[in-house]
């Protein structure tokens, strides 16, 4: 028997009115913002400009959104094009189902137009990023106990996590992987800044250690859940995926730190492309010519005077 738990929200939506509030959705609000905020104090502390992280934002939220979409229903098809399935769900986002992968890899495309539209380069930026992005991550979670998903196996541990029928759930208590991979990301977003500081990571090391230590927990978290995923070799597909990310995190880290030591000293040039003009608001190029026209008649009337001149004064 289970003295002690975690109760599940009897529902995912509040309505306001006419107006549903959904709390993954609310959740998923609340991280960008939480990373856009932490993002633009460091881009600032860096010698960006403010409202440079919001900016690129714009370009990296959206393209991470439909990218953690596109993950999810392509990893786990099954659930909206299999038999008695309605695909027209693969577009309801709000009853969850974004894959982190995919929202960090479109998610960079994204980034990486709104940094090539400013001149900025694209690592720094997501050194900046990368601290706001676990603390994201850590928020969005909560989004998953609110739809009652992504638990552990059955458990009777005082903060098991206690979950009601419903579509595709058995009641029972289980293991609250959500609220392990929430308190890991806390712990990593900790990591990176105390890192940075530290060691003073640069052209996209700060990221790289983000997403390592993401991958490293997310490794065995991935291990004790108990929804339906493909499996390859024996192990779940966001195993493999989180196994492999790591690898290339790492390397990455390794390689630029030999390549690349030290810090960008200059992420955001100031660039305009603006004329600059005299405080009154004449062009420069008029003040110049109104210059010019004294000197011509000084120059008139230092010049001598003809031969014929001098002849009719004699």
């Amino acid at each position: 028997m289970t003295l002690a738990y975690i109760p599940s929200p009897s529902t995912g939506v509040v309505h306001l009115g006419p107006i549903p509030l959904r709390g993954y959705a609310f959740c998923i609000i609340l991280g960008v913002f939480v990373a856009v905020w932490l993002g633009n104090k460091r881009w600032i502390a860096r010698g960006g400009k403010p409202g440079t992280v919001a900016d690129i934002a714009v370009w990296a939220v959206p393209f991470g959104l439909v990218g953690g979409r596109l993950y999810h229903v392509v990893t786990d098809y099954q659930l909206y094009f299999g038999e008695g399935r309605n695909w027209v769900d693969a577009f309801k986002i709000w009853e969850g189902g974004l894959g982190i992968w995919g929202a960090i890899a479109l998610g960079a495309v994204g980034a990486w137009i709104g940094c090539r539209r400013r001149g900025i380069p694209l690592p720094a930026w997501a050194d900046a990023l990368a601290p706001g992005i676990a603390l994201a991550q850590a928020i969005g979670r909560w989004g998953n106990w609110f739809n009652q998903e992504l638990y552990g196996r059955a458990t009777d541990v005082p903060w098991a996590l206690k979950i009601t029928d419903g579509p595709n759930r058995v009641a029972g208590t289980y293991h609250p992987t959500f609220l392990y991979e929430s308190l890991w990301c806390v712990g990593v977003a900790l990591l990176v800044i105390w890192a940075d500081r530290r060691f003073k990571l640069g052209h996209g090391r700060a990221f790289a250690l983000y997403v390592a230590a993401y991958c490293a927990g997310r490794g065995w978290i991935e291990y004790m859940r108990v929804d339906e995923a493909h499996h390859v070799l024996g192990l779940r597909l966001n195993v493999w995926t989180a196994i492999v990310v790591f690898v290339l995190a790492v390397t990455y880290f390794i390689l630029s730190a030999r390549l690349r030591p030290g810090r960008e000293t200059v992420v955001e040039p100031d660039r305009d492309p603006r004329p600059t003009e005299p405080a009154d608001g004449t062009k420069a190029g008029a003040k110049a010519g109104a210059k010019a026209e004294p000197e011509t008649e000084a120059g008139a009337k230092a010049a001598p005077q003809p031969a014929q001149d001098k002849l009719k004064k004699s």
